[in-house]
């Protein structure tokens, strides 16, 4: 039997539908793979139909031209090169699954059906995938294989099938979407898996933006005895070849690359890059717009936008009245100018008055309140949105989870976009990662080197600017208290009686919940951003926006 085996992990970005183009990156990455050796190489989850479909798979036609690019596929590796192992949704015996199919020889030689579908958090296969059986070993270049399915390794039982049935190596395709700690997890089950099975474990995971989520990629292999022999960057595209060899004790991974894991807020900074990178090109839009204020938020954004898309496809547009500062005047050309973007300034003060005086019969004898403070951001998001519909350029939307969290923005004002690469930070975020811009950047960024948010803006007390002497503090508890209450309320779920114990003045709380559930029906119109907690608003977490309940707190319950 052959002692040797090289096995080619394809970390790729697929598009959601864009099946001949994923086809076509199956091809290339074949024929780099068979250029260094390589026997076998393997694709992530669904690669071909691009992952997650969602409904796309209900759809005879898809399903249909799925079938068909696999057919030709197989047929291409007559010519004696690599075998594939390549992820596709599969129609058998009128039951949909999240298949893998083996292509060698010409033909396609097996197919394997995911066993175990998730169906919490942002997963929700079982409304549209059928469970298949649990998964037998596929013989392929002389070596028994195990294809458990990404959420087919989170459990024992797959693995502990596959091991029982004389599997030798486990092969995972994945398409596990990034959140922080994410890391972590993935090596603690599957060390768990090793453990059981004494198998060694390829971990395969998708890299790219899909609307909301964003894949890291990370792939790894770990040995039988979990030693660590392979790890791929994260957030890039990369074809790897890995080699094996067969000992007394089984199949061993001795050759592999080894890529620096990022920390925690650099994988944060470089996921929201690749988000929205991804979602603008993926759509085809030329390029972005956003409003540049001087505030911390849409300096941030105006950064990621540069490093995503490059200076070249990036419109900034400040967009003054009465209330905006000399400061945020200067601050906002001054972060233009150190990110070498196009800037514009357009006042907003005809807009506003224009509107102002059509509203006036109708507000006769009701004194100014937040109503008027409103017009000002509904002016700048319909200029801004005016903008994208003239140039066709998308609107980048800039509020942070903090204020999404509270409602602390303006529907059909600053609200305005297309994207949002900061929706899941909290603002005491949004300051962490501009810090970290200012002293480093991703792999791949296009934007300059070094210190391209001012200090200026880094430090100054946040503000709307929608009347005089306005700061954030005068709405919202400090940010550091809120965010810490809001991570406590979205992420974990917890009763206002342990947030209240765990330190918090227990009115804060009651009011911070109050805020956050009549945001609801503000949160279901914004747009959509990339995910980076365990909980986001959008595919995370779905509370209804008529909803009555109110956590009574510790008074009542005694």
């Amino acid at each position: 039997m052959p002692q040797t085996l090289a096995i080619a992990l394809a970390q790729l970005n697929p598009t959601v539908g864009d099946i001949a183009g994923n086809a076509e990156k199956v091809r290339r990455a074949r024929a780099e793979a068979a250029a260094g050796g390589a026997e076998i190489v393997l694709f992530s989850e669904l690669f071909l139909a691009g992952y997650p479909p969602e409904d796309l798979v209900l759809k005879p036609a898809f399903l249909a031209a799925c079938r068909a690019a696999i057919a030709a596929l197989a047929s291409e590796t007559a010519d004696g090169g690599p075998a594939l192992i390549v992820g596709t949704p599969w129609v058998e015996a009128g039951r949909l699954h999240n298949a893998v199919a083996v292509l060698d020889g010409g033909a396609i030689v097996a197919l394997r059906f995911k066993a175990d579908l998730p169906n919490y958090g942002v997963f929700d296969e079982k409304r549209v995938f059928v469970p298949g059986p649990l998964p037998e070993p596929v013989e392929l270049r002389g070596a028994r294989i195990g294809l458990p399915i990404c959420e087919d390794i989170w459990g024992p039982e797959p693995v502990a099938h596959l091991a029982a049935a004389g599997a030798e190596i486990l092969l995972v395709p994945n398409g596990s979407p990034y959140r922080r700690t994410v890391a972590e997890q993935r090596r603690a089950v599957v060390a768990v898996r090793i453990s059981e099975s004494r198998l060694p474990l390829a971990y395969l995971n998708q890299v790219g933006g899909q609307d909301e989520l964003v894949f890291d990629g990370a792939s790894f292999v770990l040995n039988a005895d979990r030693a660590p022999a392979a790890q791929l960057a994260a957030f890039a595209e990369t074809v790897a070849l890995t080699r094996w060899t067969r000992t007394a004790t089984g199949w061993r991974c001795w050759q592999g690359p080894n890529a620096g894991v990022p920390a925690e807020d650099e994988a944060n900074y470089a996921a929201c890059v690749l988000g929205l990178r991804d979602y603008v090109d993926k759509n085809r839009f030329p390029g972005v717009v956003l409003g540049l204020s001087g505030g911390i938020d849409s300096a941030l954004c105006a950064a990621m936008a540069v490093d995503a898309l490059g200076p070249e496809r990036v419109h900034c547009v400040m967009l003054p009245y009465r209330y905006t500062s000399n400061q945020s005047l200067s601050d906002a050309a001054d972060i233009a100018t150190r990110l070498g973007v196009r800037y514009d300034i357009v006042p907003i003060a005809p807009a506003v008055e224009g509107l102002e005086a059509a509203l006036k019969p109708l507000f006769a004898g009701r004194p100014r309140d937040v109503t008027e403070e409103n017009l000002q951001s509904r002016a700048r998001g319909t200029i801004l949105m005016s903008v994208s519909n003239k140039f066709g350029s998308m609107v980048v939307t800039t509020g942070n989870k903090s204020e999404m969290s509270t409602g602390y923005a303006t529907l059909y004002g600053d609200m305005n976009g297309g994207y949002n690469p900061i929706k899941d930070l909290y603002k005491t975020e949004v300051w962490r990662l501009s810090r970290l811009r200012n002293r480093w950047k991703p792999a791949g960024a296009l934007g300059p080197d070094g210190e391209v948010i001012p200090d200026a803006i880094i430090d100054r007390p946040p503000t709307a600017e929608l009347k005089d002497n306005q700061t954030d503090q005068d709405t919202l508890p400090p940010y550091e208290v809120l965010d810490d209450i809001l991570e406590r309320l979205v992420e974990k779920e917890m009763p206002i009686a342990d947030i209240a114990a765990a330190g918090h003045d227990v009115e804060t709380v009651r009011r911070v919940e109050r805020m956050l559930m009549l945001a609801e029906y503000k949160r279901r119109q914004a747009a959509p951003g990339v995910k980076v907690t365990e909980k986001n608003f959008g595919r995370d977490r779905r509370y209804p926006i008529t909803n009555r309940f109110r956590d009574p707190g510790p008074d009542a319950a005694g």
